[in-house]
């Protein structure tokens, strides 16, 4: 009986974490927050290895881990995008002369009223979220692999922002970019992020999934491959990597797909 509660014990381990990151969002703690959602990733990761190993699969464990997922990172990254947009529209000090006042900003038109109701735009991420998810649940062709952006994915990236944005990493100079959180923390910014990753959840890509059987190179080099260099983007770029390595992510499965179907 342990045995077979064993990944179901983990999966709830994600949803605890998806949880207390609501929390740290609306307690304005968006670094700690981030943090939560990186620790129920890898919770994701191992619910899922436990299940094949212990070969305890079951469809009570297939339907709590998308429940788990659909609040960590379906709701929480909506949420972090809220607070994220709030701050840009309404808590950076130089948006009230470079943004605000210039008409390529596009908000100069707009009174303090609209204002208010842009923050709300970003769980658009989260209705998306529960699309990927519906899909997923009914779509046999993605046993092996994903198609769109999975949500755990998805909800890594926007939770970077705060990391990448209050990183000691050259803020003030990072990819010759000044002040680089300045364009990171702008409405348009961020909004447009938001519809992009909203698209790719439900895009008809194919991606590569971290699934382990085994753990032998034959079968597993996509997956080794990504894994060191995620590995060595970390080390070297730290907090602003990992924006790189959904990217790569993302390219390498296209890439894979091209060459193993050229047609």
């Amino acid at each position: 009986m342990i045995k077979k509660n064993i990944p179901n014990a983990i999966t709830c381990g994600n949803l605890l974490c998806g949880c207390l990151a609501i929390v740290k969002c609306f307690s304005g703690d968006l670094v700690w927050a981030a943090y939560l959602v990186g620790i129920a990733a890898i919770l994701d990761f191992f619910d899922g290895f436990a299940a094949r190993l212990l070969k305890v699969t079951s469809p009570i464990g297939k339907d709590l881990d998308s429940l788990a997922d659909m609040v960590t990172f379906g709701v929480v990254p909506g949420v972090m995008m809220f607070q994220l947009l709030h701050i840009s529209v309404f808590s950076q000090p130089y948006l009230d002369k470079t943004f605000i006042d210039n008409p390529i900003g596009g908000l100069s038109n707009y009174g303090s009223d609209y204002l208010n109701y842009i923050p709300f735009f970003a769980f658009i991420i989260t209705i998306f979220s529960a699309i990927r998810l519906a899909k997923f649940n009914n779509d046999t062709r993605q046993s092996e692999t994903f198609i769109g952006l999975p949500t755990p994915a998805n909800a890594i990236l926007i939770c970077s922002i705060p990391l990448f944005v209050n990183t000691n990493v050259g803020l003030t100079g990072c990819f010759g970019f000044p002040y680089l959180q300045h364009y990171i923390l702008n409405p348009i910014f961020l909004g447009s992020l938001s519809i992009a990753l909203s698209f790719l959840l439900i895009a008809p890509i194919h991606l590569f999934a971290l699934k382990f059987k085994h753990f032998k190179w034959q079968g597993n080099q996509l997956r080794y491959v990504f894994l060191s260099l995620t590995i060595l983007l970390l080390i070297t770029l730290q907090f602003i990597g990992i924006p790189l390595i959904i990217v790569m992510y993302v390219l390498l499965s296209v890439l894979t797909n091209k060459i193993s179907n050229p047609k």
